[in-house]
């Protein structure tokens, strides 16, 4: 996998939080992580909230209650969370799953700045498929 190098950390446990809805994260060195599922659904990895390029990303609302309702093991580099929505495409890897912990509090202010941009509301329901609303600045 790109940019997995043998000093990434990897996780010794994983605990999914219902009640809390966080994804806790124990790593190799020492780490332990408390990462949202909102965020974790709303920075998912997969091209449905990515996109296939820059400007592409599909700005994800409507996600504060969403559930990780199964977890699954890819390889020995990363999970494949199911969400209660039914999205369940997004690979996180060891690496990604890190960065998402690590830098959860800047990427939840620029998640609510491009809400903020995008004229959205963090409860506001998606618009159905085939409207994009893609809001995004550089």
């Amino acid at each position: 996998m790109a940019g997995l190098t043998p000093n990434t950390p990897t996780p010794q446990d994983i605990t999914v939080h219902g009640a809390s809805r966080v994804l806790e994260v124990l790593f190799s060195d020492g780490q332990t992580f408390r990462i949202p599922f909102e965020l974790m659904r709303v920075c998912s990895p997969s091209a449905e909230v990515q996109g296939h390029g820059p400007g592409q990303e599909t700005l994800q609302t409507g996600k504060r209650d969403v559930q990780i309702v199964a977890l699954e093991p890819v390889g020995h580099y990363a999970v494949r969370p199911t969400f209660s929505d039914g999205h369940d495409s997004g690979l996180f890897t060891w690496e990604y799953l890190y960065t998402l912990g690590a830098r959860q509090d800047a990427l939840w202010r620029d998640y609510l700045q491009r809400l903020a941009d995008a004229g959205l509301d963090r409860d506001a329901p998606m618009p159905t498929a085939g409207g994009h609303a893609c809001g995004h600045h550089h």
